[in-house]
């Protein structure tokens, strides 16, 4: 076949025809499919969207043929820092090089042949998008879940913008790699943090990767445990911690603040305050998560102060150290040396008392640090009781005392959304000296981002030097005003485009609830963990709070999760030009498009990733013309012999059967490697039944079609043309997928290998139903094997039915 040839055919006929529009009537076996969209940040399609868009599509092709109505669409991320960093590179104005770079992506991505609904396609940065986008912030604005505040937040030098925790990587900026400061600065928050219980519930109604849910309930960091008030020597001030292990209280030999603690210069002697100071500052260079990690060297500084412990009276200094983040819990921890690794490591260096209130459950002897629940020691009252008894009586006494109060915490933070860059989506809100902070009126929406030319990051957002953007009437007093310089996020953008692509079109919604209600949710969402707690956790946030205004009646947005793994370079490191990566077109125009789908569904597993390694294009191409010429020739047979049914016909059966089977298995589950291979086997089997002079022309013929079948879905140009070749009418991706005849997995003979001392002699076909001792007798006799065994004693016989006879001798 003319590959280049056929696929250009059938890619322009498939879109004329509109084979695979979503019918948006017949919603009752619908399946949404939907990849994480793009950033079109970028020239050329390379082998990783490939990768996961082309097989992501052979799953959908798959679902269609088993049915299901499919919906598939397609669009583009095209806000944020990605494409504004390659617009400053190239000198390009962003939306220049992001609606240029759009057109390409798109053209290469309807070359792969995929089944995507592109009359849906959204893009980001498109006013009638993004009027949403606003529209969303005014509602969680109204609703009180978008609020202002200055905290201490993630600053990149590099691009002068905040960024969320999650974008911070070892203490780097994610995105360009320079070393992430703290910072103070007035930003817009969401209130993510009123969900977390939500969040963290909803993770058991849904089919996701487990690792993925473990990042996220990590990353909610739900910790119950109490509150406790330590007060001031002088009786003037407290300090409340959290801990979730207040069975420890009576081992507390000193208390730490975070360095940005609010009220910890009421706790600064003056003698102390010099070292402080400087503590401080060094802190706020580091970002959160390398202050927070265990592997780090404990660092702190006396701060003059001593606090009294409710239980025990004793006095214990309270230190600032960096470990301890302000935005967690109430930002001041105890500290127990016996029974806390982090704590155990601070007491050594700083010479602090260590004193154990915990030993073994049934009262043996422990190591320190000890960390594990046990029995009460040194604890007065209490001793003796477990740990989980002590936490509920101390938590009961402190409450009587009025000392402390049991608490429910998470290390989840609010979602920081405020971003000083141009090419995002403006803020919706107005600044008026008289009535304060006033969101856009919804009429007034969207706030179109203006095209300005000096956009370089300078610290503050560059729509702040635009005073034909900044100057505006207030829309509540008519007062000269201003609105908010920066832009958000984009991935406030992404928290909702998976329900904008049901209803793209809609100028009056956010979507049509009744089309949301009847395509929604997600069936299955393909993309990457590195997004496990960012997008993920902010859409699953979003869609619950559409949820909240009514608009949807599902919570969670994304019901399985499958994550594709990485194609690496055949060295085994990330592909690159530099390292040898041709692009995707290359390839496709050198081999294909079918042959390097198919190649990279057989050549690693789809969940793992892999080296990625050319070679097996050649292979893989001429697997296909070896199923072009065995199906053609089966194809052209009569219908003779359609009587013969002997183990011939059983075991080409039996191949079917079983390949069936598991290329369904194998599509369902993403293993598309070993569907692949199965396939081989069958065509393997194809071409033994072949060599036969008297065949089963009616069992040829429909394998054959069978096999056009079963590879449709991964090589759809190439099953197009056979199945037109062949005189079947258009099209073969309206034709359903085999079903597997359970009847015909019975095999009449099977190959088993044959091992003397573990080793290799011979394979050989025994009836499939055969005894043990029978299939022994009939291996004792081969005429390979006897020789082996003449004059030996046979220690052991080994059977794996079906597989393998392994006769052990001496």
């Amino acid at each position: 076949m003319d590959y280049a040839k056929i696929e250009k055919k059938w890619n322009e006929k498939w879109e004329k025809d509109g084979l695979y529009r979503f019918d948006e009537t017949k919603l009752d076996n619908k399946y949404y499919l939907l990849e994480m969209f793009s950033y079109p940040s970028g020239l050329n399609l390379h082998l990783g969207h490939w990768w996961n868009f082309g097989l992501s599509d052979s799953f959908g092709r798959f679902k269609r043929m088993q049915g299901y109505n499919v919906f598939q669409p397609m669009g583009f991320d095209s806000f944020g820092l990605p494409a504004e960093n390659f617009a400053l590179k190239t000198g390009i104005h962003p939306e220049d090089s992001t609606l240029h770079n759009i057109h390409v992506m798109e053209e290469q991505l309807r070359n792969i042949g995929g089944t995507f609904n592109w009359e849906n396609e959204i893009i980001t940065c498109k006013p009638e998008y993004y009027k949403w986008t606003q529209w969303l912030f005014v509602q969680l604005y109204k609703k009180g879940l978008a609020y202002q505040k200055e905290a201490p937040v993630n600053w990149c030098p590099s691009c002068n913008t905040v960024i969320a925790n999650e974008q911070v990587v070892d203490g780097l900026c994610e995105r360009c790699g320079t070393e992430v400061v703290r910072k103070n600065m007035k930003q817009w928050f969401f209130k993510i943090t009123d969900y977390a219980e939500r969040l963290l519930s909803g993770l058991d109604k849904i089919n996701w990767p487990q690792k993925t849910k473990i990042l996220q309930k990590n990353w909610i960091g739900k910790s119950v445990g109490c509150e406790v008030d330590f007060k001031t020597e002088d009786g003037k001030e407290k300090l409340t911690v959290f801990t979730s292990r207040v069975d420890t209280i009576y081992g507390v030999s000193w208390l730490v603040i975070a360095p940005e603690h609010p009220k910890l210069s009421k706790f600064v002697t003056s003698d102390r305050k010099a070292e402080v100071d400087k503590y401080v500052a060094e802190a706020a260079k580091k970002d959160e998560i390398a202050r927070s990690s265990t592997n780090n060297e404990k660092t702190g500084v006396f701060t003059g102060t001593y606090v009294i412990n409710p239980l025990t009276g004793a006095k214990v200094p309270l230190f600032v150290a960096d470990y301890v983040i302000a935005t967690y819990a109430t930002g001041i921890v105890m500290g127990v040396a016996a029974h806390d690794e982090r704590d155990y490591d601070f007491a050594k260096v700083y010479g602090v008392k260590v004193v154990q209130v915990i030993e073994g459950k049934n009262g043996e002897q422990v190591k320190l640090p000890y960390t594990e629940p046990g029995r009460l020691i040194n604890s007065a009252e209490f001793n003796g009781l477990t740990s989980e008894e002590a936490r509920e009586k101390i938590a009961e006494k402190l409450e009587k005392m009025g000392a402390g109060r049991r608490k429910v915490n998470y290390k989840l933070r609010d979602w920081s959304v405020s971003r000083q860059r141009y090419w995002g989506c403006p803020i919706p809100i107005i600044y008026c000296p008289h009535c304060g902070t006033v969101p856009v009126p919804e009429s007034d929406l969207p706030v179109i981002l203006p095209r300005i030319h000096d956009y370089k990051p300078e610290g503050e957002g560059p729509l702040g030097k635009v005073e034909s953007y900044m100057n505006v009437k207030c829309p509540h007093c008519g007062a000269p005003a201003r609105r908010d310089p920066d832009t958000l996020d984009a991935f406030v953008c992404s928290s909702f485009y998976h329900l904008r692509y049901i209803d793209p079109r809609n100028d009056k919604e956010i979507f049509s609830s009744e089309k949301a209600n009847k395509v929604g949710p997600i069936d299955t969402y393909v993309g990457g963990v590195e997004h496990a707690t960012a997008h993920l956790m902010y859409a699953r946030f979003i869609t619950m709070f559409l949820h909240d205004l009514r608009l949807i009646n599902f919570e969670e947005p994304f019901k399985r999760l499958v994550h594709q793994g990485m194609v690496l370079g055949s060295d085994g490191k990330k592909m690159s030009k530099r390292n040898g990566g041709k692009t995707a077109d290359e390839y496709v125009n050198e081999f294909g498009s079918d042959a390097l789908r198919l190649t990279m569904m057989f050549s690693m597993n789809y969940i793992d990733g892999g080296p990625w390694n050319d070679e097996g294009l050649k292979h893989m191409t001429a697997f296909m013309e070896r199923v072009e010429r065995i199906v053609k020739k089966w194809c052209a047979l009569g219908d003779d012999n359609a009587d013969l049914n002997g183990s011939e016909e059983q075991d080409l059966e039996y191949a079917r059967a079983y390949c069936v089977k598991e290329m369904r298995a194998g599509f369902e589950d993403f293993s598309f490697n070993t569907a692949v291979a199965r396939l081989m086997e069958l065509v393997n089997a194809m071409y033994k039944y072949d060599k036969n002079e008297r065949k089963n022309g009616v069992l040829a013929k429909s394998v054959a079609k069978d096999v056009i079948r079963l590879i449709a879905p991964a090589a759809p140009h190439f099953s197009e043309q056979l199945w037109q070749d062949i005189g079947e009418e258009y099209s073969i991706h309206n034709q359903l997928y085999p079903v597997c005849d359970e009847t015909k997995l019975v095999r009449s003979s099977v190959e088993i290998a044959v091992q003397v001392n573990s080793k290799i002699i011979t394979r050989m076909n025994i009836l499939a139903n055969a005894a043990n001792d029978e299939i022994l007798k009939v291996v004792k006799a081969n005429d390979r094997v006897k020789p082996l065994l003449e004059g030996k004693n046979i220690l052991k016989e080994i059977i794996v039915p079906g597989r393998i006879v392994n006769i052990i001798v001496k």
